[in-house]
């Protein structure tokens, strides 16, 4: 079953790790404004492959680069 992509910008994004920020920021740059979809295609892929790590990594990129196009802060704010 594929996710729906283009739906709403969710603001409850959650990153676990510095590491969805760095590939978000090479896929941007790459893809530019295709980089969600290429990351989502990536996991996608993984998640065929039953590489569960890959998977979970894709998908944290791809949540990264949502939380950097939607333009305002989430979450709390220190």
């Amino acid at each position: 079953m594929k996710r729906k992509r283009g739906g709403p910008v969710r603001h409850e994004v959650y990153v676990v790790d510095r590491a969805a920020f760095t590939g978000a920021t090479e896929l941007m740059a790459r893809y530019g404004a295709f980089a969600q979809e290429e990351a989502a295609n990536r996991a996608d892929r993984s998640r065929s492959l039953g590489n569960v790590v890959h998977f979970c990594h894709w998908r944290q990129i791809e949540r990264a680069i949502e939380m950097m196009n939607c333009g305002v802060a989430s979450g709390s704010i220190h």
